[in-house]
């Protein structure tokens, strides 16, 4: 049984070299995948292509009706106050209440009725987070939705991922060319090169996973070669 099942997918673009080359992929359910790779490897392809924003060139997708994506901007509607973004394409009479339900697990519930343009980056993050929660996805996509962050903030929002994956049991893809962010979120780390995967490795770390450890450095020292990254360099 799996979330997601990839089968020999390409994705071409014109005459130019397949951005997505013949790639098989599996997602078991309530999985956290971290997916890597440098820019122009197929990262934010392959998430558009499951979110089903792409039209596959070749192969097969296999993936649950109920999924949500969380992109690097929050794309939220000035003109909608926070609860409405959140239940933005939800017409039924309860949908304020959901609405609210997913912004308390979020820590937003106090600012239901605010406009978008008075939240800070974090919070608006975390509205598009409850935007993605209130359908209830089977699997969740998250494309780099911390780039933007300051420090502080994306440890925080890294720790709210965590503890509502855990809550919530879904799949989870992240994309991210952050390997410490890889690292203290996912079960498995999958590096995309040449559209292909590259190396695929199970990240079998206690949590929570803030501190350093020799299996983690380890873990650490494998990717960033996966990625072509000298260690003086990281």
């Amino acid at each position: 049984m799996s979330a997601v099942r990839v089968e020999g997918l390409t994705r071409r673009f014109g005459q130019a070299p397949a951005v997505l080359d013949r790639l098989d992929l599996t997602i078991a359910p309530g999985a956290f995948t971290a997916l890597l790779g440098h820019s122009g490897s197929g990262k934010s392809t392959l998430l558009r292509l499951l979110a089903g924003l792409d039209d596959v060139s070749e192969g097969r997708i296999e993936r649950p009706d109920a999924v949500s994506v969380v992109f690097q901007e929050a794309r939220l509607l000035p003109w909608k106050r926070v609860w409405q973004n959140v239940a933005l394409g939800q017409t039924d009479a309860d949908a304020r209440d959901r609405a609210h339900a997913v912004l308390e697990e979020v820590g937003l519930g106090h600012r239901i009725d605010a406009w978008p343009l008075t939240l800070s980056g974090g919070e608006a993050q975390r509205v598009a987070l409850a935007r993605a929660l209130v359908r209830e996805p089977k699997l969740l996509m998250l494309d780099e939705p911390f780039a933007a962050l300051d420090a502080l903030t994306r440890m925080r929002m890294q720790g709210l991922v965590e503890d509502l994956w855990a809550r919530h049991g879904c799949a989870v893809l992240l994309v991210t060319h952050d390997v410490d962010e890889a690292l203290t979120l996912a079960d498995r780390a999958v590096v995309l090169e040449r559209g292909r995967i590259g190396t695929d490795l199970r990240v079998d770390l206690p949590r929570p996973r803030r501190h350093a450890s020799p299996e983690r450095e380890d873990l650490r020292r494998r990717l960033l070669a996966a990625l072509h990254v000298h260690e003086h360099a990281a």
